[in-house]
């Protein structure tokens, strides 16, 4: 709010004397010299050089993000913002690459499976409205936060799309770590320590994409993501830029009350499962645990398709899916 107050007092001042402060001297100078008019043309040609207007200086928000232009990078569309306030941090590929992060590299059938994914996702966020995402899980280790990190940088490449990743599972805080940095700040720094929201976003070096996670965790955690500093937080978070999408990774369903609490703050939730590990009674229980319309569907991890050798397989059948 300073630095708007003070581009505020400049602009009145400015309408007052010409153009800025270079008016002022300006006129000084011609009533103390009592300078010709060619003279003081000239003055006002180099101040007019000289002050840019308010307008033209772009300022970074709350959130650190200085908006940039969409025709910022060759590729017509593409709107990538500048991080002005945001931690930068390296990432070491074969420490993402081990953790199945498919950011850097990844077998192409998983990588057009995440696409697929952000696809069915964002078509359904913009028909009921929305930007905030919860990703959770049935039970703890069906994958939810390597699906909210894969999922959220794969959102990141499409082309107006940008994103901000939160860690919400505060008895965990797992994202920084499998994406191979140190981050000594989170959530519960803002939460119990008034820590101002710019000291907790890192910037990965991946355009459109920021991400919270870190600093100690709590085992009193769904008090902390029920209070009224926390939704005053997403809801920040859901009116400042209404075209980014705000994915938070929650702790799962059967582990706590976390996402129980949590849930009414979001538009919307989808739900990671295990093939293979994850019981259809466990599934079918946390499925109405949650908050009725906002589930936009399951997700299947680690999901196997049987491929035959392309000698054997059989031609296309429409009869066969009647």
């Amino acid at each position: 709010m300073a630095n708007i107050d003070r581009f505020a007092k400049f602009r009145k001042r400015a309408e007052l004397t010409g153009s800025g402060e270079g008016a002022g001297e300006a006129c000084a100078a011609v009533g103390q010299n009592m300078a010709s008019e060619e003279h003081v043309r000239e003055s006002e040609s180099v101040r007019e050089q000289r002050v840019a207007p308010p307008e033209s200086v772009p300022l970074p928000d709350a959130f650190g993000e200085i908006p940039v232009a969409s025709d910022s990078k060759s590729k017509p569309g593409w709107y990538s913002p500048t991080y002005h306030m945001s931690r930068t941090v390296s990432l070491v590929p074969e420490i993402v690459s081990a953790n199945r992060c498919i950011i850097f590299d990844g077998r192409p059938e998983i990588v057009d499976a995440y696409k697929i994914l952000r696809t069915q996702i964002l078509q359904k966020m913009r028909q009921m409205e929305g930007i905030t995402l919860m990703v959770t899980s049935a039970l703890p280790g069906d994958g939810k936060t390597t699906t909210a990190i894969n999922l959220a940088f794969t959102m990141a490449r499409e082309f107006q799309q940008t994103v901000l990743l939160v860690d919400c599972d505060l008895q965990q805080q797992d994202v920084h770590k499998q994406l191979g940095y140190p981050s000594d700040k989170g959530l519960i720094d803002y939460l119990l320590d008034d820590c101002p929201v710019t000291d907790l976003f890192t910037w990965p070096g991946v355009e459109k994409i920021n991400v919270i996670s870190g600093g100690r965790t709590i085992r009193e955690s769904s008090e902390l993501l029920g209070s009224p500093r926390m939704e005053e937080l997403v809801s920040d978070m859901k009116s400042r830029y209404p075209g980014r999408c705000v994915i938070f990774d929650m702790q799962s369903i059967s582990a706590g009350a976390d996402a129980l609490v949590f849930a009414p703050l979001v538009d919307h939730i989808i739900m990671v499962v295990q093939e293979g590990k994850t019981p259809l009674e466990d599934i079918r229980r946390t499925v109405n645990m949650l908050p009725e319309g906002k589930l936009l569907g399951l997700m299947l991890n680690r999901h196997r398709i049987a491929r035959k050798p392309a000698a054997n397989r059989k031609s296309y059948d429409p009869n066969a899916f009647r």
